[in-house]
């Protein structure tokens, strides 16, 4: 079979392996599509795991099952959407919703990766955050069921309140989808924020009410100017940018939330007046990855139409064009969603 495999961040090579043999607990998926996502792209992340089989957000057909499998929920033939990572739901991490914590989710892993013709699921994965894909969903919008999910995460930790202001920093794939779902969770106005015309326009398209373009204008005085000098109750910075963050800081309104969606670069500090933070009641809250009830339910936000997978899949490739895919996410300018499709 064929796997699309880093070795550093200009290698990536398509390689012939063997298909892998299954054990008696595993699950043995024909890859239909998986997506590119910013992770794969952000060097010194990415580098660090090289040499990796590519792609975590796949979806498939179960094409074999071991016989030791204590399950009846999937068969032979069943559409799924598999998490690359699966939480115990037994210890104190799972006990408090915080499953990213958990030792055995950050062990657990598909094999060889997403970009690959096949791949074996565990039974930890298989078992509890796998799910069937309804009628209703394509393969290629149930690849996006695992990035969705990191949003409704986002949106859920940020405390967002019915009415609040909802603003948007970087307006990539994972931006777009904060438009898309912010109204769900209670926004009344959502406003959006970047530097490059076609995500700008997408942003419209997105269901933002505006949009600041950073490189012609102040973000805090454009939202300043937008919200009669309230600001905005819920901030997202999506880009891995300090600079992001500290501006993102200042266009927080009273009482509000700050959220850290991606990481910084390696060495960078993040500095605060914890002054500033305290008397302005400000919270910095952090969301990394998901859990299995963010994949449930970001699959019926796309089930349903909120998340529109035809405004974000902007590119479909083959697995011998797995390089161009990556490129072109990695050059992040008039693209969203880059899928591998097979």
């Amino acid at each position: 079979m064929k796997v699309a495999r880093l070795y550093n961040f200009t290698s990536i090579r398509i390689e012939d392996i063997p298909i892998p043999e299954i054990g008696d607990k595993e699950a043995l998926v024909r890859t239909k599509a998986c997506g590119i996502c910013s992770g794969d792209v952000m060097q010194w992340y990415i580098e660090k795991k090289a040499p990796l089989v590519l792609g975590h957000e796949p979806t498939g057909e179960i094409v074999k099952l071991g016989k030791g499998l204590n399950t009846t929920s999937f068969g032979v033939g069943d559409r799924v959407f598999v998490h690359h990572h699966a939480p115990c739901l037994v210890c104190k991490y799972c006990r408090r919703d915080d499953f990213v914590q958990c030792d055995a989710w950050r062990r657990s892993k598909i094999i060889p990766g997403g970009i690959s013709e096949y791949f074996v699921v565990p039974e930890i994965n298989l078992t509890t955050d796998t799910l069937k894909l309804p009628k209703e969903l394509s393969y290629e919008d149930g690849a996006l069921i695992e990035p969705v999910a990191c949003v409704v995460k986002s949106l859920r930790r940020s405390l967002i309140k019915n009415g609040d202001t909802l603003l948007v920093i970087g307006l990539g794939f994972m931006g777009q989808v904060h438009l898309m779902l912010g109204r769900s969770f209670g926004a009344k106005k959502v406003i959006g924020a970047d530097m490059i015309p076609f995500r700008l326009m997408k942003g419209i398209e997105s269901g933002a009410d505006e949009v600041i373009d950073i490189s012609h204008t102040d973000i805090k005085g454009s939202l300043a100017e937008l919200t009669d000098g309230y600001m905005a109750n819920v901030v997202i910075v999506c880009p891995n940018s300090i600079d992001a963050i500290q501006q993102g800081l200042y266009c927080v309104a009273r009482g509000g939330t700050l959220m850290l969606f991606a990481p910084a670069k390696p060495g960078e500090i993040f500095s605060i007046d914890p002054n500033y933070i305290y008397f302005n009641d400000i919270n910095i809250a952090t969301s990394y990855s998901c859990g299995p009830e963010d994949t449930m339910y970001a699959m019926m936000y796309i089930k349903w139409g909120i998340v529109d997978t035809r405004k974000l899949i902007t590119h479909k490739f083959s697995i011998e064009e797995t390089e161009e895919a990556f490129r072109l996410t990695a050059e992040g300018r008039n693209s969203l969603k880059c899928m591998v499709v097979f």
